[in-house]
């Protein structure tokens, strides 16, 4: 088992007063893939988003820690500097950057370090090739004109590029048509390795038919109520979380 990455212990929240999170409890360490199922309302994106550091959710108790080090009162860049990426449920269009710049501009300020042109646009294309995205994309504006399609997988493109230690998808397969899922899964094994995480947040088990999970949480009026391996996953697709 590789080392810890993110600890979560009793964690709550609020939105505008309403209670979410009614104490939430995970682990993830290097080398693992985390799934997070549960019905509509459950609180999936608010867990993610207070990972993220998101100013609209209030955590009102317990603590997120990352490597060892308390960061529930961190600010978002100072959590994506550590290592941790969220790819959006809903990627949004920005016009006046394009997808090179984006990805320069958060390279180097991840890094610190100044980025070698060359390089970086060699990388570029050989990530954009395992995604099956044309290269003028990256000469665009961040995800105008894009389809749903291509919004996602552009979020993988980032993933790659940024190489992440925990990476998080919110339900990056929603809306995908089956090629496209594969596409977007294959691009999430090229980034997993020992030294990584990846934290799955979905509907149903389309992206994990070719990305077997380690541990399967069900999270529910916002609890972790069962946790299980990859037939977990399958079991509730196939019968619904009336089993839980």
């Amino acid at each position: 088992m590789g080392k810890n990455l993110l600890k979560i212990e009793n964690l709550c929240s609020e939105v505008e007063d309403n209670q979410i999170l009614k104490g939430v409890n995970l682990e993830i360490n290097e080398g693992e893939v985390h799934v997070i199922m549960g019905p509509n309302g459950a609180g999936k994106s608010t867990l993610v988003n207070i990972i993220m550091g998101h100013p609209k959710y209030k955590v009102t108790a317990g603590s997120i820690r990352f490597e060892g080090e308390d960061i529930t009162e961190a600010k978002t860049n100072e959590r994506a500097k550590r290592g941790i990426f969220l790819s959006f449920q809903t990627p949004q269009e920005v016009s006046g950057i394009t997808v090179e710049n984006l990805l320069r501009s958060a390279r180097s300020a991840i890094t610190d370090k100044p980025i070698k042109i060359m390089a970086f646009k060699k990388e570029l294309k050989a990530n954009m090739e395992k995604l099956k995205m044309d290269q003028s994309y990256a000469s665009r504006y961040l995800n105008v004109g894009f389809s749903g399609g291509e919004k996602k997988k552009n979020e993988i493109l980032q993933m790659l590029m940024i190489n992440p230690k925990l990476a998080i998808l919110d339900e990056t397969d929603s809306g995908l048509d089956v090629d496209a899922v594969k596409i977007v899964s294959a691009g999430v094994g090229h980034f997993k390795n020992e030294n990584n995480a990846v934290l799955i947040i979905t509907h149903n088990n389309k992206i994990l038919e070719n990305l077997k999970p380690d541990f399967v949480h069900v999270l529910m009026d916002g609890k972790i109520v069962k946790t299980g391996d990859s037939s977990l996953a399958t079991e509730i697709n196939e019968k619904g979380f009336s089993i839980i």
